[in-house]
């Protein structure tokens, strides 16, 4: 199955998941050995249609010391207890009609001819079934593949389009080895969650999330207390494009991570960081931008790195803060101005330093996934030529690697970004997806005092939408590149395509060691006195919006209704279905 399939069939078990029973009888016979006659060879040679009942229960009497008699007993009570999950066909009777009555659901059981005769009189919704697979009727049982093909060649169904529920592993391990995709039935909960993952479009539920909540994206900290933060605000309207779903506050110049400064502990100074954002963002005027990025140079610590806030008694560096700078100063042509800066990135990427957090980052991935937009900012041959191998070697790394929701999109972005296409991680990916349509959390931000965290399920879930769209891929290149593409070390992602963006690729690691030759233009000594030829890329947004139609025939082809946001200026990291 990949990433843009849906499936279309549902398989369920009936003993143990559409229906319970109990194993406590009337009889001598204990709970444990009524099962473990239900797992002995005749019993299944019984399920199988080979034997007739009354032969069953007198080979089982043999075999167990037991009354015939009371093994008919037993299994009567057995019977008797069975009842219908109701909730669970509720359940499944929704998917059904949100799928506009496509969505096609079997059942498949062991289960003995007698005894199904008896199961069909039981109370349940039993239109909902398209048909019902036994393993007498089939002369096979599970977990013999014979009984799967079975079921499959009957219905006609392809099995990467279909979901097989049952509650015993060693089913659902031989149901994955016929090419089905399946689920054990341990938790109700977990199933239905993974059911609607695995038959609805997480794009389009996604879409719904963000629209629902539109305006009350609010971020939230690890001790339950909501932040009326810009910065996440600023990020969810770069990933989507979006402004109806945000809500920050827009200043004239500086921007502030809170939209209220005013905190319990004073005032709250503005940072580098938000203004960043903000201004990469929102395309600010071009003199205000001028004189912001003049005023950020004034803040850089003894080893001439740039600081995290405008305040000279809060003298602290951040790696990921030092790439969003980076990322404004390049996009502005002005990325020389800070060759120091670009200096301590380059070591972090090059050592791991990233690899347990930030100060104010919580993930390794927000650091990649920063120095990816980074990246994506401009076509700075020796920018890309000294980060862009390091960056695919680290996130090869990666790929594949436990995280939350979070830091499996940014993963997946990045990757996507330098033309790795991270099908691995956008699986797991897929399968977070929550009933509502939302990803969880994942914790973003921290407080470089308390280590408090900071996260906001809008951000989380934007970015996951994005990353299963970029992830799939592939998309026909552009008919024509920039020059600055046009080096033997690069070439462009069609998976990175579908970020909007026309972005790199490398082809060709490792990466240069890190020396003090001229990579990088020399800052000049006045950085107030001039700006240096880094050329932005001003076609970005023409190409994006000529592969608009290539986009959305790709979307059409998964059978997904949406559309792509058209941009206004470089739209970063943004995939909108």
């Amino acid at each position: 199955m990949t990433l843009s399939t849906l499936c279309s069939t549902l398989i369920m078990d009936i003993g143990d998941v559409l229906f319970t029973w109990s194993p406590v009888t009337t009889t001598s016979i204990k709970p444990r050995q009524l099962k473990a006659i239900l797992n002995s060879p005749t019993w299944h040679t019984y399920e199988c249609g080979r034997l007739d009942e009354e032969e069953c229960y007198k080979r089982v009497g043999v075999n167990f010391s037991l009354d015939p008699a009371e093994i008919r007993q037993a299994f009567q009570d057995a019977r008797d207890s069975m009842k219908a999950d109701n909730h669970l066909i509720s359940f499944l009777r929704e998917l059904k009609a949100q799928s506009g009555g496509q969505l096609r659901i079997f059942a498949m059981s062991n289960i003995s001819a007698p005894d199904y005769e008896i199961l069909k009189t039981k109370d349940a919704d039993w239109s909902i079934f398209e048909h019902i697979f036994t393993s007498a009727a089939a002369g096979a049982r599970k977990p013999s593949r014979s009984f799967y093909r079975h079921v499959l060649a009957k219905s006609g169904t392809d099995p990467a389009t279909t979901v097989f529920v049952d509650d015993k592993p060693e089913n659902v391990l031989a149901a994955r080895a016929v090419g089905l995709n399946a689920i054990v039935f341990d938790d109700l909960a977990r199933v239905q969650r993974a059911l609607r993952n695995y038959v609805g479009n997480p794009a389009a539920r996604a879409r719904v999330y963000l629209n629902e909540r539109a305006g009350k994206h609010n971020s939230v900290t690890d001790t339950g207390i909501t932040v009326d933060d810009n910065f996440c605000q600023l990020l969810i309207f770069e990933a989507t494009r979006d402004p109806s779903l945000v809500n920050y506050q827009e200043p004239l110049h500086k921007w502030n991570y809170f939209k209220n400064p005013v905190q319990s502990e004073g005032i709250f100074p503005c940072d580098l960081d938000t203004t960043s954002i903000g201004m990469t963002v929102t395309n600010p005027q071009s003199d205000a931008l001028e004189h912001v990025l003049n005023e950020m140079l004034q803040y850089r610590d003894e080893e001439d790195i740039v600081m995290t806030y405008f305040d000279w008694e809060r003298p602290r560096t951040d790696p990921v803060v030092c790439v969003n700078v980076l990322t404004l100063f390049y996009s502005q042509g002005r990325g020389a101005d800070l060759v120091q800066t670009l200096d301590y990135v380059h070591d972090v990427l090059l050592h791991r330093a990233y690899q347990d957090g930030t100060r104010y980052y919580v993930l390794a991935e927000s650091f990649l996934f920063f120095t990816a937009r980074l990246l994506q900012s401009t076509t700075d041959p020796d920018l890309h030529a000294r980060l862009g191998p390091l960056l695919v070697e680290r996130l090869q790394e990666r790929v594949g690697a436990s995280g939350d929701a979070l830091a499996l999109a940014m993963r997946v972005l990045a990757c996507a970004v330098v033309g790795i296409r991270d099908v691995v991680d956008a699986r797991v990916l897929r399968m977070m997806q929550e009933e509502d349509g939302g990803w969880p959390v994942g914790w973003f931000c921290r407080n470089g005092k308390t280590g408090i965290k900071i996260g906001n399920r809008g951000y989380t879930t934007a970015l996951a939408m994005n990353a299963l769209i970029m992830a799939e891929g592939p998309l026909p290149l552009p008919a024509s590149l920039p020059p600055a593409y046009a080096t033997p070390n690069l070439r462009i992602s069609t998976a990175a395509a579908l970020s909007l963006n026309l972005s790199p690729t490398y082809s060709s690691p490792p990466s240069p060691e890190p020396t003090n030759s001229p990579i990088l233009i020399s800052r000049p000594k006045s950085p107030f006195s001039r700006r240096l030829g880094h050329r932005r890329l001003s076609s970005v947004s023409e190409i994006a919006k000529s592969m608009l139609t290539t986009i959305l025939a790709w979307e059409g082809s998964r059978s997904r209704k949406g559309k792509l946001d058209t941009m206004e200026g470089d739209n970063l990291m943004c995939a909108s279905p």
